[in-house]
């Protein structure tokens, strides 16, 4: 009997098709670990902006529809968010969009705020106060909102 003659793929064409898969699967999942990592925000020379989160000391009040700001510590603080908490529901919005006069550059140390967030805050039973800083990364100056748990509570 004669036997069919098999044909397969050239050597050169399967090592090829191989170091393609490769290369792509490789690449898939460098950017799938790439994805994981956030570019880092520093301030003050290097510091990771998150760990700076923790050394914000500010005091706050609300009274008649205003609410009083100060930065009694040693980190600038350039915007906060508020929290707002209804019954059943919150909203968190800049505090730069509730308020016209919040300072452009923040509140350096000592500096001082007061504002109207009446229209904003009626109703509300409780506003969180979030800081928010800006810091340096590669690609230039970045905001960073800090954890919920760095910010204040007022009670109204």
């Amino acid at each position: 009997m004669k036997q069919k003659e098999k044909r397969g793929v050239s050597p050169v064409i399967a090592t090829t098709l191989l170091v393609t898969m490769v290369v792509v699967i490789g690449l898939i999942v460098f950017l799938w670990f790439r994805g994981f990592t956030q570019e880092a925000i520093t301030k003050f020379g290097g510091t990771n902006i998150e760990l700076i989160c923790g050394d914000v000391r500010f005091d706050s009040s609300y009274s008649g529809g205003s609410i009083f700001l100060s930065n009694i510590g040693n980190v600038p603080i350039y915007s906060f968010q508020l929290k707002i908490e209804q019954q059943g529901s919150h909203e968190t919005l800049g505090i730069e969009s509730i308020t016209s006069s919040w300072p452009g550059t923040g509140l350096n140390q000592g500096g001082v705020f007061s504002g109207d967030i009446s229209s904003s805050a009626s109703g509300a039973e409780k506003i969180t106060l979030i800081p928010v800083l800006r810091g340096t990364s590669d690609s230039g100056v970045r905001t960073h909102v800090c954890d919920e748990q760095y910010g204040k509570e007022i009670i109204l």
